[in-house]
């Protein structure tokens, strides 16, 4: 077969043709080494991403180490010596009758059954505190008021007996103490406040006990507090029935009586026997001004939470003459002082029993209640004079015991103005409601 020779100008065609195979070819290839640079930009990229986000990974890793040993170690300080505070008026949470007249065995006692009833309520009621927590007890009172009180109203043969029962309280437990606060108006409920605010923010105390059912002014420090964290974390001990602003926040507080330990009833100063006052008398005189003899004196600046309480038997027989007692019972507070010898001249000689007997002039309704009588005021005036800070206590009664007082006692003040200040004073309304005796009273009664 003859071999066809092509022609000039079919080789130029084939030739042309293998040219632009070989251009394509060569973009084809330029394009790839483009993309395998890219490639490669990227995955450098990528790889100091990667390396940038091991390294943060890695210190985040050290970070958290660290910070979870720290938390270990906080959580660790936080968690020792874990405790509860049992925080207590003693002014009005009294212990039984039974337990004073042991002295000093009987405040042993008193202390042991806080401290079991305590540890009982915590381990049934309370499981996430720990098991090894310690319980601390501070009783706040004024030591002299109450030994009187108790003795004058017949619980305690001798008012020293209050006084060894509260040092074997003190030294039965490592921490249970009983504070003596001496004299003065709120001088217990002002460091009980202090000390509970203080405690509910420390992270070491676990819960707080708080004793205070007799006295309604505690509700102002309670309702500051709303939260559950806050609410859960706070017990109210019972003793005498919850007064009625107290009993109204039972729905939102824990609430606990421990059986037998404390008294159930307020400290009843009628109806004691004649000798109490007659000895009394005999052992304390007083020395009043003609015009005092109708009522005993008062401390400066004492102001007591206790109330006695009508319809409340005690222990001792009645007198078989009833002429002869008081018709209204002074408060513990006048009571407890009238051992407290005060020189008015002109002195004169000690009166007889009779004369102390508080003035019959307290409005009461037919129940024995104490009521205030009407008054009419002018309000304008009345939010003048208390924006004023006078002392209530100076103007009205003569006898602060604050020293600095922080309010005015320089002021004088007209008629207009004394009369507005009491309607001021009125609008507190007293601790001891309408079983308040005290002539001198000068707040609002209910």
């Amino acid at each position: 077969m003859a071999y066809k020779t092509k022609s000039d100008h079919e080789l130029r065609q084939h030739f042309e043709m293998l040219q632009g195979v070989e251009h394509h070819k060569n973009e084809l290839i330029l394009e790839l080494l483009s993309r395998v640079d890219k490639l490669d930009e990227s995955y450098q990229q990528m790889a100091l991403d990667h390396q940038r986000e091991t390294q943060f990974n890695r210190e985040g890793q050290l970070r958290e180490r660290k910070l979870q040993d720290e938390l270990r170690k906080l959580k660790a300080f936080m968690n020792r010596d874990p405790f509860v505070l049992v925080l207590i008026d003693g002014d009005g949470m009294i212990f039984e009758d039974d337990l004073l007249r042991k002295g000093e065995l009987g405040g042993k006692e008193a202390a042991a059954g806080l401290w079991n009833g305590i540890k009982d309520h915590v381990h049934n009621r309370l499981p996430d505190i720990p098991s090894d927590c310690r319980i601390m007890a501070r009783i706040y009172a004024n030591m002299k008021g109450l030994s009187e009180v108790c003795w004058r109203a017949g619980l305690v043969e001798k008012a020293g007996l209050v006084e060894e029962f509260y040092r074997g309280f003190t030294g039965s437990k490592i921490l249970f103490d009983f504070v003596d606060v001496g004299p003065g108006k709120d001088r217990a409920d002002e460091k009980i406040n202090e000390l509970f605010r203080l405690h509910l923010g420390n992270f070491h105390c676990q819960h707080i006990f708080f004793g205070c059912s007799h006295d309604n002014g505690y509700a102002r420090l309670l309702e500051q507090y709303t939260e559950p964290m806050i609410t859960d974390r706070i017990t109210l001990l019972e003793g005498v029935p919850f007064e009625k602003e107290l009993y109204a926040m039972k729905a939102k507080y824990s609430t606990t009586k421990i059986e037998n330990l404390f008294r159930s009833t307020k400290i009843n100063l009628y109806n004691q026997p004649l000798y109490h006052a007659s000895q009394s008398l005999q052992q304390h005189p007083i020395q009043v001004s003609a015009h005092d003899s109708m009522s005993p004196p008062i401390p400066n600046g004492y102001q007591s939470p206790y109330q006695p309480i009508i319809g409340t038997s005690t222990p001792s027989p009645a007198p078989s003459n009833p002429s002869t007692m008081n018709p209204k019972a002074p408060t513990w507070a006048s009571a407890a002082t009238s051992a407290v010898q005060i020189v008015s001249p002109p002195a004169t000689p000690t009166p007889s029993l009779s004369s102390l007997a508080v003035s019959t002039e307290i409005p009461r309704n037919r129940l024995g209640q104490r009521i205030d009588p009407p008054t009419v005021y002018d309000k304008e005036e009345v939010d003048r004079v208390r924006k004023m800070k006078l002392c209530n206590v100076h103007f009205l009664r003569g006898d602060c015991g604050y020293d600095p007082c922080t309010h005015s006692h320089s002021k004088k003040l007209s008629k207009s103005e004394m009369a507005a200040l009491k309607t001021v004073a009125r609008m507190v309304p007293c601790r001891q409601g309408s079983a308040c005796d005290d002539p001198k009273c000068m707040y609002g009664h209910r």
